[in-house]
């Protein structure tokens, strides 16, 4: 059985199953989900609990499928909880999961509990995590995307009786804690408990938040892709400001930049060829947010001006690399800011 995030609260009140895979790569996701199930089981009579984390290819998998044999003597049920913090378990642990599946069966006294990080299509068609989707319930935890982030904000502080004011200023608020607390949710979470410490119950202004919030966003070069193609100049600056503060490498930013570039160039050549677009992003294997994305702004794009982005991109991997191009900034950074401004420009609505 598969459930989102927000469906775990409702299953768990219709009673616990024996078998729970939570994955995702959100580390505040995962602890409050399980959370949530830790006290469902302790509701429910599970007063032991053993932790496992598989670390290596040597792993001792037999300590995990013994430990479910092993009860107390002052408690009759237990939790088993298995991290996997690599998503690999490997020969032995594919094994090992697929009898602990079949384990999970009608055993009512043990509620296995495994934690992964985010997986990717071919792991997550492997038969251990198939075996776990046919036993049991598996959660996928995605993260919280930028623009989904100002109504999660308002959700996590309507849990303690605070809200922003209404209109405008309200919708500012919000604008501005996400800015503050993009691609950190922990962080964010940390700084929606704070307001509680510092105001209490009821509207908070603008004012509250600016003074109250700090500035804990966390940027990645995949984020970059998205906010360029989706032609948002204020947060692009923001996260090469960040990134840059951050120490990234300005080759990944590069690469990051410039295969977007290259891939529309590709779709667009396809395009005037004869291709339909559909078939032309499967073919340049672009798909989810980036296949949206592609589709808003290839319209906009000739194979003129998505040739003069490729010279754009092609004289910046050489500044990023140490060289001087003539008309162009010396510093990496600045070179990297242009390029992604010019397709911004582009891609920006009019």
């Amino acid at each position: 059985m598969q459930l989102s995030a927000g469906q775990l609260a409702a299953h768990l009140q219709k009673g616990i199953k024996p078998l729970y895979t939570l994955h995702g790569d959100e580390p505040l996701l995962i602890q409050e989900a399980a959370d949530a199930i830790r006290a469902a089981a302790r509701a429910a009579g599970f007063s032991e609990r053993s932790s496992h984390t598989v670390a290596g290819a040597h792993f001792d998998w037999s300590e995990v499928l013994a430990a479910g044999g092993s009860l107390s003597l002052f408690a009759d049920k237990q939790i088993v909880e298995i991290r996997i913090p690599s998503g690999k378990p490997g020969k032995d642990g594919s094994t090992a999961i697929q009898q602990l599946c079949e384990q999970s069966e009608g055993n009512a006294d043990v509620l296995t509990l495994v934690m992964l990080p985010r997986l990717d299509k071919a792991t997550r068609s492997g038969a251990w995590f198939a075996a776990l989707e046919r036993h049991g319930v598996t959660v996928a935890l995605e993260p919280i995307e930028r623009s989904a982030l100002p109504q999660w904000l308002a959700q996590r502080l309507a849990q303690q009786d605070q809200r922003v004011k209404p209109g405008v200023e309200g919708q500012r608020s919000l604008q501005f804690f996400a800015d503050r607390v993009e691609g950190n949710l922990l962080a964010a979470h940390q700084e929606i408990q704070k307001l509680a410490l510092l105001f209490p119950p009821g509207e908070l202004g603008f004012e509250d938040i600016e003074r109250a919030v700090l500035n804990v966003a966390r940027y990645d070069v995949f984020k970059l892709s998205e906010a360029v193609l989706a032609g948002q100049r204020m947060r692009v600056q923001r996260m090469l400001d960040g990134l840059q503060a951050e120490g990234e490498a300005p080759v990944l930013v590069h690469y990051s930049l410039a295969e977007d570039i290259r891939a529309l160039k590709r779709v667009r050549d396809a395009m005037d060829a004869g291709r339909p677009l559909p078939m032309a992003l499967r073919e340049q294997r672009v798909w989810g947010v980036r296949e949206r994305l592609f589709e808003r702004v290839l319209p906009r794009l000739d194979g003129e001006s998505l040739a003069r982005l490729l010279k754009a991109a092609h004289q910046v991997d050489g500044i990023v690399k140490g060289l001087k191009v003539p008309g162009w900034p010396t510093d990496a950074w600045q070179a990297l800011q242009r390029l992604a401004m010019s397709l911004c420009g582009y891609c920006a609505a009019r």
